[in-house]
């Protein structure tokens, strides 16, 4: 068994408490949590009946441990990972993986340096309709890429903010493009390809925080494709979508749901046989916007730490997603357009 432990247990520690803690993951199991509240860390580690921990080294000390899941608010992120990739052990880290690139790259160098593996948490790859929508672009269906266009039109009212200090600032966290959109632009780009520019523009709408919680994005691929990123938590009064559309001289692909997890349009110049059963094949209907990708991200880190395989996103391809939105907020900043391969000079992103 794949032991595993939780540092951070906020918000999001409840869904991978719950796969690991109840033996959905096979070959692997939780062992300790850690949390600086350890009131947070009790109420996981009794559920579970495991240790708990409100120091990290404590932790790695103490309890036999081979993964570490880093689950703390954003900002916090490399500077655990830096100092966990000491201790040798492979290394899970919730989206972003960072705030700023340099922070990715150190994260990176370290785990290099200490030959531990690092895994970024990007779920919504694993997703049912995503997988198929990228079988689609692997085997070349829809020619030449025409248009993508991820939608995010979530509900985060003040509450949600307040629970935590960090919460939508800038120097921890960052707004809906970085907290909540992240995963849907990592999918954009995975599907459509390398982006050359990007230009964006954002608010702050209905809750006082110091980032955004509505943008939106025009981007150009190098493929000589458009995209357009629609990101919101101020969809009122529920979660209303969380979906990606794709069209191409050959066929056009959209995934709906709040969760990129129903199947909505799957219409293909030069069909197949199977094409008339995905809409229903391939369409699923997860309890919450976390969607069921976690499970099967969690077997993939397991597959690949026991038959020493590649990971779908390892630091490298987490970088790239960060990039992606570091640009977006740089073109924010400038009012201008912002081409890929930059250095960050006004993004506020990770900045104290």
């Amino acid at each position: 068994m794949i032991k595993f432990a939780l540092l951070g247990c906020g918000r999001i520690s409840k869904r991978h408490a719950e796969l690991l803690g109840n033996g959905l993951i096979n070959g692997a199991e939780l062992v300790a949590v850690c949390d600086t509240s350890i009131e947070k860390a009790n109420k996981i580690s009794e559920l579970f009946k495991i240790k708990s921990f409100d120091n990290m080294h404590s932790m790695m000390n103490e309890v036999d441990i081979d993964v570490v899941v880093v689950l703390t608010e954003s900002g916090a992120h490399a500077r655990n990972v830096v100092e966990l990739a000491e201790y040798g052990k492979s290394i899970v880290v919730e989206k972003p993986m960072a705030l700023t690139l340099d922070d990715a790259d150190k994260m990176i160098e370290a785990c290099d340096k200490n030959n531990c593996r690092l895994f970024v948490v990007k779920q919504n790859r694993f997703n049912v309709p995503v997988q198929k929508l990228r079988e689609a672009v692997d085997e070349n269906r829809f020619g030449k890429m025409v248009l993508g266009t991820i939608r995010v039109r979530w509900c985060r009212p003040q509450e949600y903010y307040d629970q935590d200090s960090w919460r939508g600032t800038w120097a921890n966290d960052g707004g809906v493009l970085t907290n909540q959109a992240s995963h849907h632009i990592d999918l954009l780009e995975w599907i459509m390809g390398d982006v050359e520019s990007v230009f964006a523009r954002s608010t702050t709408a209905l809750v006082n925080i110091e980032a955004e919680d509505t943008a939106v994005v025009t981007v150009k691929f190098k493929s000589g494709a458009l995209g357009i990123i629609e990101a919101t938590t101020a969809a009122r009064p529920k979660d209303l979508e969380g979906s990606i559309s794709v069209l191409g001289e050959k066929g056009t692909v959209e995934i709906a749901g709040f969760a990129v997890n129903e199947m909505k349009t799957w219409n293909f110049l030069e069909r197949n046989d199977e094409d008339d059963s995905v809409l229903d094949k391939y369409s699923v209907n997860p309890p919450n916007v976390y969607g069921f990708g976690h499970q099967a991200y969690y077997e993939h880190v397991v597959d690949c730490i026991l038959n020493n395989k590649n990971a779908l996103v390892d630091g490298l391809k987490g970088r790239k997603s960060l990039e992606l939105i570091s640009a977006i907020y740089e073109s924010i900043e400038t009012g201008k357009e912002v081409y890929l391969r930059f250095k960050p000079k006004y993004c506020k992103l990770g900045v104290n």
